[in-house]
């Protein structure tokens, strides 16, 4: 098998909401579409990832009276951020973003689904053990290297980022194709987890 054929691009969370407008709109987010589209282009295997959330998703604020969004609430598998309401199912705000090329796509993985557990990781359910399959479906078509880019860089893609390390794939994360909240520094704390985990960091793919 190829290089080519064993790797795969993760397009992470380009979704309506994460986008300038939306409800948990990422400063500057719709910039990763053209680098997105166009990494999309180059990649036998393409994998798309969508926030999924039933209404009165317990890691939103409106589900915690007195909580504001961006507040700390604890959850049986530990602290939770609470976001404002954002990509509930079947929603404006949950669909893709109009101008994402979605057609390379083979797989779209949906996470946040379960009503008492946020997903940030395209592996796991933020409870760290629930599985979403996207490793096993990975694994049976031969993919050993995931390239991603998409929303947000310090969530999302940072924890799909440093799971699939865990799992033993290499990673590349495209700088130029992401974007992030930036929570009290999360960025940088973001890059400085990823790089301790082996994640490579390139600001563009030519």
């Amino acid at each position: 098998m190829s290089a080519a054929e064993q790797s795969a691009l993760l397009v992470v969370d380009v979704q309506n909401d994460f986008c300038p407008g939306g409800a948990l709109g990422v400063p500057d987010g719709d910039a990763v579409l053209p680098v997105a589209n166009r990494l999309m282009q180059r990649f036998a295997h393409v994998v798309l990832t969508q926030d999924w959330h039933p209404p009165g998703h317990f890691s939103f604020a409106s589900s915690h009276p007195g909580k504001q969004p961006f507040d700390t609430a604890q959850m049986p598998y530990g602290g939770q951020t609470l976001w404002p309401d954002h990509c509930v199912q079947a929603s404006n705000g949950a669909a893709f973003h109009p101008d994402l090329m979605t057609d390379q796509a083979q797989l779209v993985i949906r996470k946040g689904f379960r009503p008492a557990i946020d997903s940030y990781s395209a592996f796991y359910e933020n409870d760290r053990t629930t599985p979403t399959g996207l490793a096993g479906y990975l694994r049976e078509r031969g993919i050993v290297h995931l390239t991603m880019v998409g929303l947000a860089y310090d969530f999302c893609v940072l924890y799909s980022a440093l799971d699939a390390r865990k799992l033993g794939f290499a990673v590349t994360v495209v700088a130029a194709g992401c974007r992030a909240i930036d929570l009290d520094g999360s960025a940088a704390a973001a890059t400085e987890a990823m790089q301790s985990a082996g994640v490579v960091l390139i600001d563009d793919l030519a």
